[in-house]
């Protein structure tokens, strides 16, 4: 049998480890210094790309699976799970947003 290239996995650290050491994600780096409205247009905007990206990159994978071009099959099941995490965060945000508009709305000046 061919000899198959496995990618190795890199371990996540925690959010505890990573606020104690000082790191923070480009994100976050990103939002500080912005007002409200700046700072909540780029997070739907990032998910949205996130969207593109992840829903480009599975395409991608399925041509060249179906073409007989990829090494890996197992980064097809990789890259539908990634897109699809990342319709389901898009549309998390987007029920939260409408919640909290939702909820302002109904208060009494």
């Amino acid at each position: 049998m061919e000899d198959m290239f496995i990618t190795p996995i890199q371990p996540w650290s925690r959010v505890g480890d990573a606020a104690a050491s000082g790191q923070t994600s480009a994100s976050s780096q990103s939002l500080k210094g912005q007002d409200g409205v700046s700072a909540f247009k780029s997070i739907f905007e990032e998910a949205i790309n996130n969207v593109r990206e992840t829903d480009q990159n599975l395409a991608k994978n399925q041509y060249l699976l179906a073409t007989g071009q990829i090494e890996d099959p197992h980064t097809v099941g990789i890259a539908a799970s990634q897109a699809q995490l990342s319709i389901d965060l898009l549309a998390a945000l987007r029920t939260k947003a409408l919640e909290a508009y939702n909820e302002i709305m109904r208060l009494s000046l």
